[in-house]
């Protein structure tokens, strides 16, 4: 068949290396791709939020499947423009990427269904929010209601803090019309987890999880990013921790969806908390997320195409979901600067070394192809992943590979899985 992936960052890159390991596949497309990406795809210069092109394009090219692999376009309901010029698409419909699109919505449904998450409340007056904050306890946690490109969040831990935040979410519009509504949530405290789902609206197969570090500078200080690394799977996600969260978040989120006819097909990332009154739901995303797509999708057994398509089917409680008894780890190098400021188009050297070498990946997520070879084009550049037998093994092949690639500007944190590996 062919595959039309709407995307261009790490995880489309950890798709594309999946997709072209099925053996239904003949030809992948990417709209718009990037340069790594390129070498296993071909690439066509169409943004993901250009509904109507897509569409033409799947069409014109004969299309048989399209993956949509970024928020923007869920959200904005791709997935129905496809489906409605009869192309079969893998991602949740308009009204079922909500789940992502709006927290407060999100943050409704877990109250309405019991689904245990934060204590919150939702705002759509800075006033209102400035009011609430004065008898609040700290440290406390805001929001942003949509689509912030994973920055939209900020942990306050005084009320100067939190007064800021609102006026810069709320009235400064940092992360522009997803600060029109605020969620002030309570804050958590325990182990992050994340739980990526294959979902085809009544059955859930979960995948193996992972952990990001969202900060930027190590030792998890500096400003939040879209992920500056990651591994798989998780030490503190037991099967015990895993069987609670089946029975009291993952099973009823998709049961939810459905009883609020939002039938969710495809895939849903749980964001969780291991605090001591149990597992939690720290948000949803309606999509892999990334740079975890980056540890998970290599240590995936299945043919991801026949797991894709069962989800669309409603047929996924016939796949027997497989993952390598090893681990991952990646670690993002960026240019300097990010994710504030950064300066793009040095040359990438050392990307040959990882050609034919088993257990080691270099994702791209922000390159570009030119005469001279791949430049940064991005603030977060590359993903270098490497697996080993356990996590330690996995930390020492990535930041062994991390060396075989120079370009100026380079900048990573020093400590992805450390205090795993060293626990």
């Amino acid at each position: 068949m062919k595959v039309l992936i709407v995307g261009g960052g790490g995880r489309e890159h950890a798709i594309a290396a999946s997709v072209a390991k099925s053996s239904k596949v003949k030809k992948i497309y990417c709209a718009p791709g990037n340069a790594g990406i390129g070498q296993i795809a071909e690439c066509v210069p169409i943004g993901a939020m250009e509904f109507d092109k897509l569409v033409a394009f799947a069409k014109e090219t004969s299309i048989d499947f399209v993956i949509v692999g970024m928020d923007d376009p869920l959200v904005g309901g791709l997935v129905d423009e496809m489906e409605a010029a009869g192309i079969r698409t893998f991602g949740p419909r308009k009204n079922a990427a909500v789940l992502e699109g709006s927290k407060a919505f999100s943050k409704d449904l877990m109250k309405k269904y019991h689904i245990p998450t934060a204590a919150y409340e939702n705002f759509e007056d800075a006033a209102a929010a400035m009011a609430y904050l004065e008898t609040a306890k700290f440290p406390i946690v805001l929001k942003a209601d949509g689509l912030a490109l994973g920055k939209g969040v900020l942990i306050c831990q005084n009320l100067e803090e939190a007064k800021a935040g609102v006026k810069s979410i709320m009235q400064e519009k940092q992360f522009g019309s997803a600060g029109d509504r605020l969620v002030i949530e309570e804050f958590m405290v325990g182990r992050e987890v994340s739980a990526l789902s294959f979902v085809d609206g009544k059955t859930i197969r979960t995948m193996a999880s992972a952990q990001d570090h969202k900060r930027a500078m190590d030792g998890d200080r500096g400003l939040n990013t879209g992920g500056m690394g990651t591994f798989s799977p998780s030490p503190f996600y037991t099967q015990e921790v895993a069987e609670i969260c089946q029975r009291t978040i993952f099973q009823p989120t998709v049961d939810a969806m459905a009883a609020e006819g939002r039938e969710f097909k495809g895939v849903i990332f749980f964001g969780l908390m291991l605090t001591e009154d149990g597992p939690k739901v720290l948000e949803y995303n309606a999509r892999f997320g990334d740079p975890e797509a980056q540890v998970v999708l290599p240590r995936m057994k299945n043919d991801i195409i026949e797991v894709m398509e069962a989800c669309i089917d409603g047929n996924l409680d016939r796949i027997n979901l497989q993952f390598e008894d090893n681990a991952a780890v990646c670690v993002i190098l960026a240019s300097d600067g990010y994710p504030v400021k950064y300066e793009k188009g040095y040359l990438i050297r050392g990307l040959e070394r990882f050609d034919g070498k088993e257990g080691y990946y270099c994702f791209h997520a922000g390159t570009k192809q030119t005469k001279e070879g791949f430049v940064t084009n991005g603030g977060r550049v590359l993903g270098v992943t490497a697996k080993g037998k356990d996590l330690k093994e996995a930390r020492a092949n990535a930041y062994e590979a991390v060396e075989w690639v120079e370009f100026e500007n380079k900048y990573m944190r020093h400590d992805i899985g450390k205090a795993i590996d060293e626990a």
